[in-house]
């Protein structure tokens, strides 16, 4: 059995980036790596010559009604026809799917064809792609072994190999000096790749509150492109420091600069705060798919490593929980303290050594 391998992603960063760092680690141990992705999910990696990349397009199942179903199952149907052939002529030893309806019709193909299939699961409960391969696959990697969501008769599938997150994020090393500085209060805001657009018009407000504070504050926050002009005035209205940036493979220089973020509640994201040693305060979005975000918010809340805020409570909650983590050096030390005692670094060594089982058996 030869050492190729197909990484099935796309869509957002948060399916891509980490099988982009999956990918290149797989690459540097002599694995054959193609990786299929979608429109939306090229955009991640421009830049990365060293990827072979095919795109195949899909649509999630939409049921609003009979004529947008059709058309829907029409496009996945068409999708894995096309994986059924790539697959054919592309044949690899091992195809990974990294959950999201982009990674459905390479998956299903794979099983078709009796390709050795492995999914990965990041969040805290199963996504609808990944739980109609279960009955297929060999294994299903998980971040954690509280995931909810996987019947007991394929629990024995079910292995923990941790948050696949960028290298260079589980190879830092963290100087807690750099993040617990009271007197300067440096706040990252993060949307997700896409963005959070109600970030863009709720948290200037919040922060207008700040100009009237004793401590020092800059604001570094992501958005979508054409919101820059939006937030650079409403920031320089209420004279606070800030940088404004669009989406960056380069975000951990932005890590380096806070002390706090302010967060979606995708599982990549926090994987690398609370890796990266970070204390941060997760917003779910509450029309993610079966409110999986809520669900990851709510499990890194109970661990002691952020804090949760639902979307409806910015307005009247958010300053006061930020000046609350900043008032008492007790909360940002017990958060650092409970993230100290996690890390991922194994995750790719993990996944390395069931990849390899999987072939030893075939062979």
């Amino acid at each position: 059995m030869t050492k190729k391998i197909l990484i099935a992603t796309g869509g957002t960063g948060g399916h891509v980036i980490p099988a982009y760092s999956l990918a290149n680690y797989l690459m540097r141990n002599k694995y054959d790596i193609n990786v299929t992705i979608d429109k939306r999910g090229i955009k991640y990696l421009k830049g990365h010559k060293r990827i072979n990349f095919t795109t195949i397009e899909s649509s999630p199942f939409i049921k609003k009604s009979f004529l947008r179903g059709a058309i829907s199952l029409f496009i996945i149907l068409y999708s894995i026809l096309k994986s059924l052939l790539f697959l054919l002529f592309n044949r690899p030893s091992i195809v990974i799917g990294m959950g999201g309806y982009s990674s459905f019709p390479i998956c299903i193909a794979a099983a078709i064809l009796n390709i050795e299939l492995v999914i990965y699961e990041s969040n805290l409960i199963i996504g609808k792609a990944n739980k109609y391969l279960l009955p297929f696959v060999k294994k299903i990697f998980v971040s954690f072994k509280e995931l909810e969501g996987i019947p007991k008769k394929y629990s024995n599938k079910v292995y923990v190999i941790g948050n696949i997150v960028r290298e260079e994020v589980l190879n830092f090393n963290n100087i807690k000096d750099n993040f617990i500085n009271f007197d300067n209060i440096r706040i990252l805001v993060l949307g997700g790749s896409q963005a959070a657009k109600i970030f863009a018009t709720e948290l200037p407000k919040v922060f207008d509150k700040f100009k009237y504070s004793k401590n020092s504050i800059k604001i570094f926050q992501q958005c979508q492109i054409d919101q820059n002009d939006q937030l650079s005035g409403l920031y320089k209205k209420s004279q606070l420091d800030h940088e404004i940036f669009n989406f960056t493979d380069k975000i951990i220089n932005y890590y380096l600069k806070s002390n706090l973020v302010i967060t979606r509640s995708g599982a990549s994201v926090l994987g690398e705060l609370v890796n990266i040693k970070i204390p941060f305060i997760t917003i779910p979005l509450p029309t993610s798919a079966d409110n999986h975000q809520y669900k990851n918010a709510e499990f890194y809340q109970k661990k002691g490593y952020g804090y949760l805020l639902e979307e409806k409570d910015i307005k009247d909650k958010l300053f006061d929980l930020i000046n609350s983590i900043f008032k008492d050096k007790k909360n940002i030390e017990k958060i650092f303290s409970n993230q100290t005692q996690y890390t991922d670094k194994d995750v790719f060594k993990n996944i390395k050594i069931h990849i390899e089982n999987i072939i030893n058996e075939k062979n």
